[in-house]
């Protein structure tokens, strides 16, 4: 999330958790959503950058947020099934 203050980073990381959350069916609470958001935003924008694309915009950064947040998710219910 580059050009974010860390405020409306939190703010963005809690609402892409969130969504990701209701997405994935996965029940977390407040602190786990922000970490996930935050994970997922730089997970994905890893993976687009290695991909030579980018997303900007705060509409752009939630959505790559969501996507890297449902990837925690989903590895993580992977090595969990283990």
């Amino acid at each position: 999330m580059v050009g974010f203050g860390w405020i409306m980073t939190i703010i963005l990381g809690a609402l892409a958790g969130w969504i990701a959350e209701k997405v994935m069916k996965f029940d977390t609470g407040l602190l786990m959503n922000v970490v996930l958001g935050i994970g997922g935003a730089l997970i994905g924008n890893f993976l687009l950058s290695l991909l030579g694309l980018g997303f900007g915009g705060l509409i752009g950064q939630l959505v790559v947020a969501v996507a890297g947040a449902c990837l925690l998710i989903y590895a993580y219910r992977m090595i969990k099934s283990r």
